[in-house]
């Protein structure tokens, strides 16, 4: 159903903190670039160590292996290939490092939690799909509009909405505090901006 609001449970460890709790974001896992990373160094490893094995067993290295280590000791470090090859490593090194450092999961808003909720102890979260669908309903409800649409971002949500009668003013005002008062319902630990904007149908 579009008013249903799924909602993630991570539980939490240790004692409350005072009245306010600060809530943080959800962390991704982050499954495949994990997997990605793992299953390159090992398929690197392995291959580097069967070849090592067999030439330690009086078997010739293998043509990728010789053709390597002569370019390493044959071209130059300004060469384009090998200045493209620094670079995209580097590129991917940053990469991984962003996504260590950041939280991921930014389809889900964090929830308020009160400090003497008997719920304090379990982190809820609110899908942005969600969210969105549910300020769309408020902003439906306002007279004078005929459809909207509503992004729900972390920090600001964006409504367009299209009005066929009424001032656009005096829908913008009432599409704006309907979305207000959404917005504090919806419980979130950090509200957003609003920023609203209403035009008139396209003639046909």
């Amino acid at each position: 159903m579009s008013g249903t609001a799924p909602v993630s449970l991570e539980k939490t460890t240790g004692e409350r903190p005072g009245p306010a709790i600060r809530d943080h974001r959800f962390w991704s896992a982050r499954r495949l670039p994990a997997a990605l990373v793992a299953a390159a160094v090992v398929a690197g490893a392995g291959l580097l160590l069967y070849d090592v094995a067999a030439v330690r067993a009086g078997h010739p290295a293998m043509s990728w292996r010789r053709r390597l280590a002569h370019a390493l000791a044959t071209v130059p470090l300004h060469n384009g290939w090998i200045v493209a090859g620094a670079v995209l490593s580097v590129l991917a090194g940053l990469w991984l490092i962003l996504l260590a450092l950041t939280p991921g999961l930014r389809r889900v808003l964090p929830m308020r939690r009160e400090a003497g909720d008997a719920t304090g102890h379990v982190h809820a979260a609110l899908e942005r799909r969600a969210a969105a669908l549910i300020l769309r309903d408020r902003a439906l409800e306002v007279s004078g509009v005929r459809s909207v649409r509503v992004d729900v971002g972390r920090h600001v949500v964006r409504a367009r909405a299209v009005s066929h009668f009424r001032d656009l003013d005096e829908v913008r005002t009432d599409v704006n505090s309907a979305l207000a008062d959404g917005v504090r319902a919806l419980g979130l630990a950090r509200e957003p901006s609003l920023s609203v904007h209403v035009r008139r149908p396209a003639k046909e």
